[in-house]
């Protein structure tokens, strides 16, 4: 155990996903070490992302206005909708440069134990979405690209149900090519790629 200030950061950092008590403790020891100017500059940056950064009125992907720069964009086909659990899954498909269409952010996945369950997504969202002509153009094709984890399966499970009885509308899983308990954030361009154009109907 540190000191005060030094172990709150120690302790704060080790909050944050993925950081484990060890790399809390380098990273605090870094930012001590380092100029104030560099530490000033992260204060900033963080500010700025709290105060500046929302989430998109129609997607839910991050942005710096009420409509993200891929809702915004006239080139996108607005008849295909891939849903995905967080932004950071919105960035691993953009990275392929396989899809065209646009994207429907959940918010995270189902799951009950943690007590996420279907209120707590953006699902209800994604109903009005279908529901709604934009443009002159419907949705015709709705692609789950949820994670293939358990959490991940659930909510594909459960969208496929909510969405099957929708007249014209085609329901579609990412193929094989995925490891099952991965991440899509951590899939590499081609595998993700070959996933999307190989996608099937559930």
């Amino acid at each position: 155990m540190y000191e005060g200030p030094v172990q709150d950061l120690i302790d704060e950092l080790g909050r944050l996903p993925g950081v484990g008590p060890k790399s809390a403790q380098r990273i605090a020891f870094h930012l001590l070490a380092a100029e104030p100017a560099d530490v000033t500059r992260l204060q900033e940056v963080l500010q700025k992302v709290k105060e500046g950064i929302q989430f998109c009125d129609v997607c839910g992907n991050v942005s710096e206005e009420t409509t993200c720069r891929i809702c915004r964009d006239p080139r996108r086909d607005l008849s295909v909708v891939c849903v995905v659990e967080e932004p950071k899954d919105v960035l691993a498909i953009e990275r392929t440069r396989e899809f065209k269409g646009r994207y429907h952010v959940l918010g995270g996945a189902l799951d009950p134990l943690s007590g996420v369950g279907p209120d707590q997504l953006r699902i209800r969202e994604l109903l009005s979405r279908i529901g709604t002509t934009l443009d002159g153009v419907d949705i015709s094709e709705i692609i789950i690209a949820t994670d293939p984890n358990t959490e991940g399966e659930a909510t594909a499970t459960y969208l496929m149900r909510m969405l099957k009885d929708f007249p014209g509308l085609t329901v579609t899983r990412l193929a094989s090519g995925l490891p099952m308990g991965g991440d899509l954030e951590f899939a590499d361009e081609l595998t993700l790629g070959r996933a999307l154009s190989g996608r099937r109907a559930m």
